[in-house]
């Protein structure tokens, strides 16, 4: 008897312990839904610091026991949603209702993208590699050609910069670190294109918007390209390159807390035109010396960084002319000097900056005939801009920037006329604009811009807006609409400032499907133009009526496909653009499609890389509908047109050796006759008829040949992606 109550007192016991337990823990449980009520499975839900913790059910529902007390943390996450948390008394966990939202900074999160391209390693989308921009067989390593391989550019062979859906080349400004480029090209002579001045490989984002871009950036009618320089190198190294134009030198120094690239460039066109001569009658062939370089400094909170480049040209040439048996004599010599100073840091747990100043001197002496121009241009770029990161769903950003210029420029008619023109023009602006992330599905930007012209005598304040929603896991539509106004080119100013800021409205719609490699765009636009500057003579003169009666509009739509997936070791993509335009500034007597553009362009890009050859092979191929041109045998103005633009080039890159590259390309392989335009005599022959020549490139066809060493202790890395 003893020893049954003794079992059963031990039985008691271990009841009464194990009940005790039972009651000293809490139950926690709930449903895990999405903001619109749908479950969501899988989600993991636990309290911080505690192993304690559950998976929810298909249905979304979750429970598991803790023996924690008081006030604790429940978090609940799940990919592609915000990640929650909650504080609260554990007794009250009970029968939770608890809702995520999308993280609308997913990799399948909407992005707002309508007219603008992408070229870098930190986009959510790209349409181009920071490597596309300078292997592109017709780009002739310059990052203004690889772009021209994109939808909304025009095809201007003779000129070389950036036409962007039917608007003028000064139409489109160039930034670097969100600064002002005031002279973004090398300057050059007629019928000869220009290039960009500054090295692509020091750049590691590009961003091309062909409109509807962002209220920060302003003076720019038709679009704006962002260049942002490389904040850390990867590795010290010096590349050094021998070409058949001239030779090339950088080297770039690391230590903990900044770095140095520099780079510099000769070049020198005499030999290879005494190999293969060209059209023009060179006395003494292009010449270029050009340096850049890039100091970045990091900071506890920033990154610090100054870029500076310079260079200067010069050649003389006698050009063909229909009205001068002789020739044409033109003489260039040109220094540019930029310097930009930027930098951007957090000020706060929500809180960020930029501030940047650039300085521009540019001076450009020409000669033709007995002309003598010399042009002197300095500009100020200053900009401040802040960040708030209110929460993942909500950004706002606003700032302010000044912008000056003085232009001087001396004329003469050796030696009996000597004149002076010039004018400076200062202008202040402001900006706000937020993102609004409804979900990762729909968002919105919408802002605010104001300027302010000395010069003009005008205060403006436009609108910009833009929508994105996803229509699939894969595919978005996206609005945009914008304001914009400019201050009319150097070119008028010098002559005459009584004019009104020239203003263009975009509307634009873009669709966008992105898939394993493969990347579809379409995007319509339509865009209005008024306050053009006119005159009323063959060129601006000082003694030209100008005005601000020009008006004109451009409507397109641009096709976009790339696939690097289909086929082993191919990449390739193409564009398409049909764009309908007519304008009526300048000294035109109407309404016309201007004789800088194509209605159709059409570019075709291929790489394939080949293991036994240890090589890379490109080509481009594009092709442009014919331009107008006036022809004064027939009545009208731009009353007919050029025949078609085709040119085909090729690229070939060989690896020596991991560190050693050959490269050679051959722009228009096919050696195709194209013709930029006439030139007409001033007066008719005895029948009465206006004799011409054709405007023909100064070669039909370019060839480069170069060889490329990277010196590094890293013997994995090539020049490669700097070709």
């Amino acid at each position: 008897m003893p020893k049954l109550n003794l079992l059963t007192s031990i039985i008691f016991f271990f009841s009464m312990a194990t009940l005790q337990v039972i009651q000293s823990q809490t139950i926690i449980n709930g449903k895990v839904t999405s903001v619109t009520g749908m479950p969501i499975p899988g989600a993991n839900i636990y309290l911080e610091g505690t192993y304690d913790g559950a998976t929810s059910l298909d249905d979304g529902t979750f429970s598991f026991p803790t023996h924690e007390t008081g006030t604790q943390t429940l978090i609940i996450s799940y990919l592609s949603f915000e990640t929650c948390r909650m504080m609260d008394e554990v007794l009250s966990m009970r029968d939770l209702s608890i809702s995520l939202r999308e993280n609308v900074n997913a990799l399948d999160a909407v992005v707002l993208s309508a007219g603008t391209f992408h070229a870098g390693d930190h986009s959510k989308i790209n349409v181009l590699k920071p490597l596309d921009v300078v292997t592109t067989a017709s780009a002739l390593g310059d990052f203004i050609g690889a772009l021209q391989t994109l939808p909304g550019t025009t095809t201007v062979a003779e000129d070389g910069r950036l036409f962007v859906r039917g608007g003028q080349a000064r139409e489109t400004q160039i930034f670097i670190d969100g600064i002002r480029v005031f002279t973004p090209y090398t300057p050059t002579t007629n019928n000869t294109p220009t290039r960009g001045r500054y090295s692509p490989f020091l750049f590691d984002g590009i961003t091309f918007s062909t409109g509807g871009y962002s209220a920060e950036y302003g003076q720019a009618l038709s679009g704006v390209l962002l260049l942002n320089t490389i904040n850390e190198p990867d590795q010290e190294k010096t590349d050094v390159g021998l070409m058949s134009l001239g030779v090339k030198l950088g080297n770039t120094k690391k230590w903990r807390t900044g770095s140095l690239s520099v780079n510099m460039s000769y070049i020198n066109l005499a030999p290879y035109n005494a190999i293969l001569p060209n059209r023009n009658q060179f006395i003494k062939p292009y010449e270029s010396v050009s340096g850049e370089s890039v100091f970045r400094r990091k900071t506890r909170k920033g990154v610090f960084k100054l870029y500076g480049a310079y260079d200067s040209t010069n050649f003389e040439l006698i050009q063909e002319d229909i009205n001068k048996p002789e020739g044409l004599f033109f003489k260039l010599d040109n220094q540019n000097a930029y310097f930009n100073g930027s930098y951007g840091g957090v000020l706060g747990e929500a809180w960020s900056m930029h501030a940047g100043l650039s300085y521009t001197h540019a001076k450009n002496k020409r000669r033709i005939d007995d002309r003598a121009i010399a042009a002197v241009e300095k500009a100020i770029h200053a900009k401040i801009k802040f960040k708030n990161h209110i929460s993942n769903y909500w950004r706002l950003y606003f700032g302010a920037e000044y912008l000056t210029t003085d232009f001087n420029e001396p004329y003469g008619d050796a030696p009996n006329e000597a004149l002076e023109y010039g004018f400076r023009n200062d202008i202040a602006a402001a900006f706000v604009e937020t993102d609004i992330f409804v979900s990762k599905d729909l968002a919105f930007k919408a802002g605010l811009r104001s300027e302010c012209s000395a010069l003009l005598n005008d205060f403006s304040l436009v609108p910009r807006v833009s929508l994105a929603l996803k229509t699939s896991s894969k595919s978005q539509l996206s609005l945009a609409y914008g304001s914009f106004f400019q201050t009319p080119s150097n070119h008028l100013l010098k002559f005459n400032t009584n004019f009104k800021p020239q203003n263009a409205k975009h509307y634009i719609l873009n669709y966008q499907h992105n898939s394993n490699g493969r990347l579809f765009r379409a995007e319509a636009y339509f865009k209005s133009y008024d306050n053009l500057a006119k005159y009323d003579s063959d060129i601006p003169r000082a003694n030209s009526y100008f005005t601000s009666d020009g008006k004109a509009y451009a409507r397109g739509i641009d096709f976009f496909w790339r696939d690097s997936e289909s086929l082993r070791h191919v990449d390739y993509w193409m564009s398409y653009s049909l764009l309908d335009i007519r304008r009526n500034d300048d000294n035109y007597p109407k309404s016309v499609q201007p004789s800088y553009v194509n209605t159709h362009n059409l570019s075709l890009v291929g790489k394939y890389w080949i293991n036994k050859w240890r090589s890379q092979v490109g080509l481009s191929y594009s092709f442009a509908s014919g331009r107008p041109y006036t022809n004064p045998n027939r009545t009208g103005f731009l009353n007919a047109k050029t025949r078609a633009y085709n040119n085909l080039s090729l690229n070939w890159a060989y690896l020596i050796s991991q560190q050693k590259i050959v490269y050679a390309s051959v722009n228009n392989v096919l050696g195709f006759k194209n013709i930029n335009g006439y030139q007409y005599a001033t007066s008719p022959d005895v029948t009465g008829h206006f004799n011409r020549r054709a405007l023909q490139p100064a070669a039909d066809q370019f060839f480069f040949v170069g060889f490329f060493w990277t010196i590094s202790d890293e013997k994995n890395r090539n020049q490669l992606d700097n070709l």
